[in-house]
């Protein structure tokens, strides 16, 4: 389920389009769930991450018409869990199989949310 095989995106950031940016925080979040031990780059990666997921939730948790979205409280749920991951063990160390089972749950909520633009 793990790999070191993945582009490294170029399209980090906010587009300040709630949509647009729940979508794009969440695919990456994806692909740093998913990465194996010794990945190319993944300290780069999750540097990048970490400063994106940060942007995004102090970004949008100021309009309460998206902070009170499912899609928004279940990302920033992931957030603090793969932000908190990066805290404790560093960039370099993947996720363990009970962290990744979840927040894939999660981002398949998220991804159900979004889709009906809630």
């Amino acid at each position: 389920e793990q790999s070191k095989e993945y582009e490294f995106p170029s399209d980090w950031g906010l587009t300040y389009s709630y949509e647009t940016d729940a979508a794009r925080v969440r695919s990456h979040m994806v692909t740093a769930t998913g990465l194996a031990k010794g990945s190319d780059r993944m300290e780069d990666f999750g540097k990048n991450l970490k400063k994106e997921m940060i942007d995004f939730v102090s970004y949008y948790r100021r309009f309460p018409q998206v902070a009170g979205k499912p899609s928004f409280s279940t990302l920033y749920t992931s957030i603090n869990v793969l932000a908190g991951h990066y805290t404790s063990y560093g960039y370099k160390y993947p996720l363990p199989e009970k962290r990744r089972k979840r927040l894939y749950q999660e981002y398949a909520e998220i991804d159900k949310s979004l889709k009906r633009s809630r």
